[in-house]
């Protein structure tokens, strides 16, 4: 696998490698990031993003958790330019949108959260989109709380939908859940090691297209230094 150069910044100060994992509700996105976090060696922020964000907004993490990537149902959620209007969803994103900046300022891997649109401005982020089937993601969330399918189908689809309209609400259209993605990794088809492994394989691909970029850079600004010692040489 191989990253063209110009389509990455070898300024990694200010742009980090950061890998943001959206994820279909039930493809187990959250075990595959923090699989993907031992075997790169970086953070992984996933509910910390949550803790952070409540304790901004000066609430309880259990209050916020309601919010956390669903649409508030309140009367004026969708006023968002009355800052009297606004809902607690709205006010506890405005805190997201800082967390999940802060923490990008550091090569990690970060959960949900609309963090891919985000950090969309940064040319080494690495967006990840991990799906599954529904009937796949029906099964996993079955079997790991012990539903039958009706209960597991009814919360997917629940949940999901409420994923998507986060997405859709917050990028104002821009961005939803499926968009914008670099890779997206199919859970009931590679496995929770198998999604890690193409993952990693990206990150490290995007880490060698940064060196090589840097290498290049340095070598042209040592050409230029040497024309400009040719065209006046010292006397």
């Amino acid at each position: 696998m191989s990253i063209d150069t110009e389509a990455v910044s070898p300024d990694v100060e200010t742009y980090p490698v950061v890998v943001t994992i959206a994820r279909d509700f039930g493809a187990e996105g959250h075990e595959i990031g923090k699989m993907l976090s031992l075997e790169l060696g970086i953070p992984f922020y996933d509910n910390e993003v949550l803790v952070r964000a409540s304790e901004r907004a000066g609430s309880s993490v259990s209050d916020a958790a309601a919010y956390d990537e669903q649409c508030a149902a309140e009367l004026f959620a969708f006023l968002p330019d009355r800052m009297d209007a606004r809902s607690n969803g709205d006010k506890l994103f405005a805190h997201v949108v800082d967390v999940v900046q802060e923490l990008g300022s550091q090569s990690c891997i970060i959960e949900g959260r609309l963090s891919d649109y985000i950090l969309r401005d940064n040319p080494n982020r690495i967006a990840v989109l991990v799906t599954a089937p529904l009937d796949a993601r029906i099964e996993i969330v079955r079997s790991k709380r012990g539903w039958d399918e009706k209960r597991a189908k009814k919360l997917v689809k629940k949940m999901q939908r409420g994923r998507e309209l986060f997405y859709d609400r917050y990028s104002k259209g821009k961005n939803g859940l499926h968009d914008n993605k670099d890779i997206v990794v199919n859970r009931a088809r590679f496995g929770r090691q198998g999604c890690v492994d193409i993952i990693a394989a990206a990150y490290r691909a995007k880490v060698a297209a940064i060196d090589a970029a840097a290498v290049a850079e340095a070598d042209a600004t040592g050409s230029v230094a040497a024309d400009a010692t040719a065209a006046y040489p010292a006397e």
